[in-house]
């Protein structure tokens, strides 16, 4: 197993490579590997295992009984997959959780990452930002969501990456075809709604960054 994986994700943040692998070795893991567009864990599945990726991207997606569904987040080595189901009272996942490509996760269960949290209170820290910090991404997911026109939903996305990063300059996540999918927008009307907003010169594209021009121009759009 690649230890500097785990040294880059969020629940060992600050802890060494040699910590990372004592504390390890005192508990029960497991490694499990998927391939492209398997399920991890299936929406309404009992949770009692966390995973953390070591390999590869995963997405939590929401389908619904008429066929639609809701990609929520994508997931990078060194993320946690499933911390807030577990710790839940509902114990279920909300989501399924899908391989996006091969990927490979280190499987632990409650017991043993509340074993981990009271054996390095620097792990109960960083489990507790996690929560958090995911609490905070779906309030502005759902505000995304609450917008009406596809000018207010990328006006949202840019304007939240802007102030979240402090540059004008924002790169499209991926692909334009994943970016309009977080938006919920069909990739032909985004685009043009993009070029109009660059013929207003309110932003400019560039692929495949986005720079905004007119903070009060986009501000003035999604206040509508």
């Amino acid at each position: 197993m690649d230890i500097s994986v785990l040294e880059k994700s969020t629940l060992f943040q600050g802890i060494s490579a040699g910590e990372i692998q004592q504390l390890l070795q005192t508990l029960p893991y497991h490694i499990r590997s998927y391939k492209k567009d398997e399920t991890i864990f299936h929406m309404m599945d009992s949770a009692t295992q966390i995973g953390i990726i070591l390999k590869g991207r995963v997405q939590a997606q929401k389908p619904f009984p008429n066929g639609s569904q809701v990609n929520v987040s994508v997931r990078v080595p060194g993320d946690l997959v499933g911390p807030a189901a577990v710790f839940s009272s509902f114990h279920r996942f909300p989501c399924d959780i899908v391989a996006l490509e091969p990927s490979v996760l280190l499987m632990l269960s409650k017991e043993a990452l509340l074993s981990l949290m009271q054996k390095d209170v620097r792990i109960l820290e960083s489990f507790t930002t996690e929560i958090a910090s995911s609490t905070y991404l779906l309030q502005q997911r759902l505000e995304l969501l609450s917008c009406g026109g596809i000018a207010q939903k990328a006006a949202f996305w840019l304007l939240m990456q802007a102030r979240q990063t402090g540059q004008d300059s924002i790169p499209i996540p991926e692909s334009f075809t994943h970016w309009a999918m977080t938006l919920h927008v069909s990739r032909p009307s985004l685009y043009r709604e993009l070029k109009r907003l660059e013929a207003d010169g309110i932003l400019s594209y560039t692929p495949p960054v986005i720079t905004i021009l007119n903070h009060r121009a986009l501000q003035a759009i999604l206040n509508r």
